[in-house]
């Protein structure tokens, strides 16, 4: 594996091997499972700074994930051994996104002020759930718990890496 200088992304984790010739499930990191077979190449690794280029030879939505057949892993113990490695794509290659739309990375590290103009923190986690994420906005007094809807996100703009919200009482602890 190779330093890398590239900006990436983490799209998705390998959970374990499928089979005997080399397929492995990942666990994908995004909503739209498609989207590995619209993808010719990733990069594999333990973190950002330890990749190596792959390309996808087949990807398959399965029930438990994303079957994938990664060119050179062409045997069940060779994919035991990417098992807990991360994928990544070159955020040059990332899907885009439509408007009003991010990536939790993009969100993640926001200042978070009120629609008073109270500072309220900063993202540090956003939740997935079935209905909606919820932004978890930490300060030293705690944590705030925000879904991530439009009645209570008013602005996101993340060119000055700022999120406005809207509470109602009893949301602030």
């Amino acid at each position: 594996m190779k330093q890398s200088k590239l900006k990436l992304l983490a799209v998705g984790s390998v959970a374990k091997p499928f089979g005997i010739k080399g397929d492995v499930i990942v666990q994908p990191l995004m909503d739209a499972r498609g989207r590995f077979r619209a993808r010719r190449k990733v990069r594999i690794g333990r973190n950002e700074d330890t990749t190596e280029a792959r390309i996808i030879e087949r990807a398959v939505a399965d029930a438990r994930g994303i079957r994938l057949k990664l060119k050179g892993i062409d045997t069940r113990t060779a994919a035991e051994k990417i098992r807990g490695l991360m994928l990544f794509v070159e955020e040059a290659d990332a899907i885009r996104l439509p408007r009003g739309t991010y990536f939790i990375h993009d969100i993640i590290g926001l200042s978070v002020s009120d629609d008073q103009g109270a500072a309220l923190g900063t993202v540090s986690d956003v939740l997935r759930y079935p209905a909606n994420d919820v932004y978890v906005v930490r300060s030293s007094d705690g944590e705030i718990l925000v879904p991530a809807v439009k009645e209570f996100v008013r602005k996101i703009d993340l060119g000055t890496r700022t999120l406005v919200v809207h509470l109602l009482d009893g949301m602030r602890g």
